[in-house]
């Protein structure tokens, strides 16, 4: 039964891409990225979600909902989440009252449709191999974008780690934070526990998402600005998923 859950939803995940990230490509000729936002990509992340939720069965619940910023709350904003599977990365931006700029690799605009769109979304896309030049882009854009009124997302860990198992935690976002002015928000994600990494497979159950305080970076040092957030997605990741631990 789960297998077919899975299934469908992959299947819908695909079949709704592709008009709809067709669409924000086509109209990107005439629109700003803001539009393409809320009128095509936060609907096809949200899409996914409630098929996720409706036909995987994979529900969840959010800790913390009133750290978010309100939607005219223009501060400089950097959302730094544990890092599980690919369900957060349809989430957040499904649900937040800002358009979102992910950091991302440059190879995913390599990837049909969803890559144009990226591409397309004014986000951040960076060679890893050239960490210097990375870095620069990073800071030079990601204060133009926050002060348009986008937030950055920034995983912490780089990349997707195992329920249970903690990454290194790099000091790009803090760096960005202090270097704009902008504020952290910590966020654990239970992801893991319901959509493993690298994996097509559902499991119906039910993930939490906490939200910590934002953290403000002015006279912060990036090391221990860092260290900081980690500690608290840690701890608060053994408290929401304690058997994983």
């Amino acid at each position: 039964m789960n297998a077919l859950r899975s299934i469908l939803v992959f299947a819908w995940i695909v079949i709704s891409v592709i008009p709809c990230g067709l669409a924000l490509v086509f109209c990107s000729l005439f629109l700003r990225s803001d539009t393409l936002w809320w009128w095509f990509a936060a609907p096809f992340l949200r899409g996914v979600i409630v098929a996720a939720r409706v036909v995987g069965g994979v529900k969840h619940r959010v800790h913390g909902a009133e750290n978010w910023p309100t939607a005219d709350d223009m501060r400089r904003v950097i959302l730094c989440p544990k890092h599980q599977s690919t369900w957060e990365t349809f989430y957040f931006p499904s649900m937040t009252s800002h358009p979102l700029a992910y950091v991302f690799k440059k190879e995913l605009l390599r990837i049909p449709i969803f890559g144009w769109c990226m591409g397309r979304l004014d986000m951040i896309h960076i060679d890893r191999k050239q960490r210097a030049k990375a870095w620069t882009k990073v800071a030079e854009q990601g204060e133009v974008l926050m002060d348009q009124g986008k937030w950055i997302i920034m995983f912490p860990e780089g990349t997707r780690i195992a329920r249970g198992e903690k990454g290194v935690y790099k000091a790009g976002a803090s760096r960005l934070a202090v270097a704009t002015d902008a504020y952290i928000i910590p966020i654990a994600v239970t992801s893991g526990r319901c959509w493993p990494r690298r994996s097509f497979s559902l499991r119906p159950g039910v993930i939490d998402v906490s939200i910590g305080t934002p953290i403000c970076a002015t006279g912060r040092e990036s090391g221990e600005l860092m260290d900081e957030v980690e500690r608290w997605i840690e701890n608060e990741m053994h408290r929401l998923d304690p058997e994983a631990y």
